[in-house]
């Protein structure tokens, strides 16, 4: 029984995820919708799952919650700190920098996601992973020392990162 579940659910947060997302994008909850919804969720990660051979085997929810609510308030709070170094900066003032992120991570769904959540933070853009995977290269929009920024976001998200994936 378990067996056939996962056969036919190969990725139920998947589903579960895409059943909501595309019942908040009709802009309208209806029954039809819902039940519309749960068909591609069920539908897209069955037909796809061939192609995911390696998905990750453990996953902590409500650490992977706090993380969602985390990067969400840094995103608000980078919108405005940007705005502000835009508007009372001059680009003469400003300090650029690169910083190289040496990985602890190892699972490339948590590689992808530090990575998608350093550039979905305004004033920081992932720009290149190295071949080995062991390091991430970061651009930051202006910072006085590239270690802070380093230190910031292997405390801030790496951490976090580790604790659910691992």
């Amino acid at each position: 029984m378990k067996r056939l579940i996962q056969k036919i659910l190969p990725h139920p947060f998947l589903t579960l995820l895409l059943a909501v997302v595309w019942t908040i994008l009709q802009n309208s909850v209806s029954a039809g919708m819902i039940v519309f919804g749960i068909i591609l969720g069920i539908v897209i990660p069955f037909t796809t799952a061939r192609w995911w051979p390696d998905r990750p085997d453990k996953m902590r929810l409500v650490p992977m919650l706090k993380y969602c609510l985390l990067v969400i308030w840094d995103i608000l709070v980078a919108n405005v700190q940007v705005a502000w170094i835009i508007l009372t900066k001059s680009n003469a003032q400003m300090k650029p920098c690169w910083v190289v992120i040496p990985l602890e991570l190892k699972s490339p769904e948590a590689i992808t996601i530090l990575a998608g959540t350093i550039t979905l933070t305004p004033g920081t853009v992932s720009s290149d992973l190295s071949d080995e995977g062991h390091s991430l290269l970061v651009h930051a929009l202006d910072s006085d020392d590239p270690d802070a920024v380093r230190d910031e976001i292997k405390d801030r998200y790496e951490r976090r990162l580790l604790e659910i994936f691992q």
